[in-house]
């Protein structure tokens, strides 16, 4: 049974989140439970998620998932706009809620970055380094 769709296809944040993703080396989107990932060998972006106890709320539809270097973890922890993903949380992953402010896309575009650093083969790191 395929999950239905968890995102709109017109969703303005969407838009940047495909954009800043999808500019970096080798990477591509699939639709996997319902929402956009974005991946190389491994998913380093998800467009959307759900916390613990809570998955059929809509309330974190509006974010991005990644995996922050382990350090940064608490630090952002502490900010109201990041949260702990059900799924993905227990592997170290957070989310940002862009309802919550304004969206900074410079800090999506580092979160991103920080991700694809963390699950990209090296080879694909070391040509992003190349572009920069």
């Amino acid at each position: 049974m395929a999950h239905p769709l968890r995102y709109r296809e017109d969703d303005p944040h969407l838009a940047r989140v495909r954009e800043i993703c999808l500019a970096l080396p080798e990477a591509a989107e699939k639709i996997s439970h319902g929402h956009p990932n974005f991946f190389t060998k491994k998913v380093f972006a998800v467009f959307g998620g759900v916390v613990k106890g809570d998955h059929g709320a809509d309330d974190f539809a509006d974010s991005m998932l990644f995996l922050p270097d382990p350090g940064e973890r608490a630090a952002l922890l502490a900010d109201e706009r990041f949260f702990s993903p059900a799924y993905f949380g227990p592997s170290g992953w957070l989310g940002i809620n862009f309802r919550i402010g304004t969206p900074d896309w410079s800090e999506v575009a580092e979160l991103a970055d920080m991700s694809y650093r963390n699950t990209a083969p090296a080879r694909l790191v070391k040509e992003l380094d190349a572009r920069q």
